[in-house]
């Protein structure tokens, strides 16, 4: 097969893999593993897991360790430092330790079919203490959990284990060497990485500031995603001469850029790479399964599918009770990252790469963290119903939590429910009680709760997207409902329950921008008030004054375009800088000026029916400069201006309307 075609055949594996993913809302890595076990050489055998393949494969794995080391944040691991350094970093390394004592035992008990030593049972500990990052985040994000109780836990937990997966990439290869040279190859490596670390991330800083600085003034897009490339690779080669790992390299790399104040720019532009090479990472894995063996050897890989997740639930569940949690809470933090993760792959791949893992005993351990990765939804799914009949306090303390609830609004009517009470919902009911409005407050940050109640404010300790709570809160009774945190997910499950349980009662939503205000609005939300269009009037009103507008007509201006209901404002004017990956199908304004050839010339504007095509008449002026007033019957003339607004392939077919006919 030439290289032309086994490109097609991995990218056409890839595109159908994520399709049939995607319709089952499953994660799309699913459907990259799923795609190489049926192309490899075990099954349809239509490619061979070629060296080349795998090589590419790979800087998939550096693009990833990329992202991460750009998305790490003292500030971030400061204000989670409990939950990282305190449970993360208990669950990592007590998993490795039951992985590593399971491992040789289950040596000891099928000696000459489980044959490893301590080095092997050691790398595949830390393996085992991976989970899903990519899998878990995702379903929280849908399921609007990622705030709840056992979700700041379960972030905590995989946040650590992203960052051990740094020095797991160093001891893995130590651990290859020659029984007489493995402590001081661990030493020397040790040594190795600690000296480049250190180096690279206290010179490096300035230095990447100041480089990329240089580069941006160019105003080269291609010229600043050329040294991204370069910088990121670069590193890589450099950890790699060194005697270390192509991913270490590009996770300092990534430490080095998330400092500068490119970091989002960078995470934009890595994004594609990032995503097709990793694919293609996963596409390689799924070739080296032989599912042969799998049919020999199926009460060996059940057995390392259910002992695996087995540990990781009671080890989870015990750290999190421990550290203060209820059952329920562990319990389903646990359900949650039972399973094996992508990072548990990469090591995987490195032990093999290394010749810590025979390929006898790389496949059953392939398939099985395959499997626990495919039951991850149904785990995540189930684990409300798991908890409820495992844990018959769970039900209880839920029970009690809702009464607390209800006591501080049973005596409460014509309130407004504040869903969130960060600096948004705080202000929001400062405002209120000026006006002698009361409220009731739902937060789920307990240290929030208790300052605030403390001081006297009406907030109680509770989560909003739940029935329960919103009933307790008093939902039937309020006068209205404030969603003030960004999340749209969470948003349209407050709108559910308020639209099913008290209809009578409106909800205002806060969100960032207006990408999703025709969701909204179909949910039931009353009003919608995007941050960026909020935001778009106080710099337009500030302007307006600075330049010498009378304030009087600056807050009439604003006002009308209020009044407006952000008709005007849902699009804007594209321009040069606004072509991102973000802003390509959102919905923006186009001018289009007729001249005196434009077929239309003379028709209504109702006759054309640019509705129909997804594109809305915003408004109109004539050649003399007069704005017309918008009506069906409104004849069009040449020199008219009209503006659109739409997505953009609908207004390149409206602007070919109106000028061609």
């Amino acid at each position: 097969m030439s290289s032309l075609a086994l490109t097609l055949l991995y990218l056409l594996a890839a595109v159908l893999g994520v399709v049939v993913c995607r319709s089952l809302k499953l994660p799309p890595m699913l459907g990259y593993l799923t795609a190489g076990i049926l192309i490899g050489p075990h099954a349809l055998a239509l490619a061979q897991n070629s060296e080349s393949v795998r090589h590419l494969g790979e800087f998939g794995v550096v693009f990833l360790m990329f992202s991460i080391g750009l998305e790490f944040s003292l500030p971030k691991l400061r204000a989670m430092q409990r939950d990282v350094f305190g449970l993360g970093l208990l669950q990592v390394l007590l998993t490795m330790v039951a992985g590593f004592g399971g491992t040789l035992l289950l040596a000891q008990g099928l000696a000459g079919v489980w044959d490893v030593g301590w080095q092997t049972a050691l790398a595949l500990g830390g393996t085992l203490a991976m989970s899903s990052t990519a899998i878990v985040v995702k379903l929280m994000a849908e399921r609007a959990e990622i705030e709840s109780e056992h979700g700041r836990r379960i972030m905590g937990i995989l946040l650590f284990q992203d960052l051990a997966v740094v020095p797991l990439l160093v001891l893995i290869p130590a651990l290859a060497a020659s029984p007489d040279n493995l402590l001081p190859a661990l030493g020397w490596a040790s040594l190795k990485a600690v000296v480049l670390v250190t180096v690279l991330l206290t010179g490096g800083q300035g230095l990447m500031r100041w480089w990329l600085t240089l580069v941006a003034r160019r105003k080269s897009d291609e010229l600043f995603m050329l040294n991204l490339l370069l910088i990121t690779l670069g590193l890589a080669w450099l950890t790699e001469l060194a005697g270390l790992s192509l991913a270490l390299g590009a996770f300092i790399a990534g430490v080095l850029v998330s400092e500068t104040e490119y970091r989002h720019q960078v995470g934009t532009d890595i994004r594609p790479f990032h995503d097709v090479l990793l694919g293609l990472f996963f596409i390689t894995i799924g070739m080296m399964l032989d599912w042969h063996i799998l049919v020999e050897q199926w009460a060996l890989v059940l057995g390392l599918l259910v002992v695996p997740l087995l540990i990781k639930l009671g080890v989870i569940l015990l750290l999190a009770r421990g550290m203060g949690a209820t059952t329920g809470v562990g319990l389903r933090a646990g359900l949650y990252l039972a399973q094996a993760g992508e990072f548990g792959f990469v090591l995987l791949a490195l032990m093999h790469e290394h010749g810590l893992l025979r390929p006898a005993l790389m496949n059953p351990i392939l398939a099985a963290m395959v499997l626990s990765m495919l039951a991850t939804p149904f785990l995540i799914m189930y684990s409300n119903q798991i908890v409820m009949k495992l844990v018959a306090s769970d039900w209880m303390q839920q029970s009690i939590q809702m009464t607390q609830i209800a006591r501080k609004a049973i005596d409460t009517s014509k309130h407004v429910i504040i869903c969130g009470y960060g600096r948004c919902g705080q202000n929001l009911a400062r405002m209120l009680e000026q006006e002698g409005i009361p409220y009731m407050a739902l937060d789920l940050d307990p240290d929030r709760v208790r300052q605030a109640a403390a001081a006297g404010h009406s907030v109680v300790y509770g989560d909003a997207t739940r029935l329960q709570a919103l009933v307790a809160a008093g939902l039937v009774r309020a006068s209205a409902v404030a969603v003030t945190y960004l999340d749209v997910p969470a948003a349209l499950k407050v709108l559910a329950h308020t639209r099913s349980h008290a209809p009578q009662v409106p909800v205002v939503v806060r969100t960032q921008d207006d990408l999703h205000l025709d969701r909204l609005l179909a949910a039931g939300a009353t009003e919608i008030v995007p941050e960026a269009i909020e935001g778009s009037l106080m710099l337009a009103s500030h302007a307006l004054a600075l330049v010498g507008v009378p304030m009087r007509r600056v807050i009439r201006r604003v006002q009308d375009q209020r009044e407006a209901r952000y008709n005007l404002l849902r699009g804007y004017f594209h321009g040069a800088d606004d072509d991102t990956v973000q802003e390509r199908d959102q919905e923006r304004l186009s001018t289009v000026t007729l001249p005196p050839g434009a077929k239309t010339l003379g028709q209504p504007l109702g006759e054309l029916a640019l509705h129909a095509m997804g594109v809305r008449v915003v408004s109109l002026r004539h050649g003399n400069g007069r704005i017309a007033l918008l009506a069906d019957t409104l004849v069009l003339a040449a020199g008219d201006t009209l503006v659109l607004s739409g997505h953009p392939s609908a207004l390149l077919g409206a602007q070919d309307k109106l000028l061609r006919g």
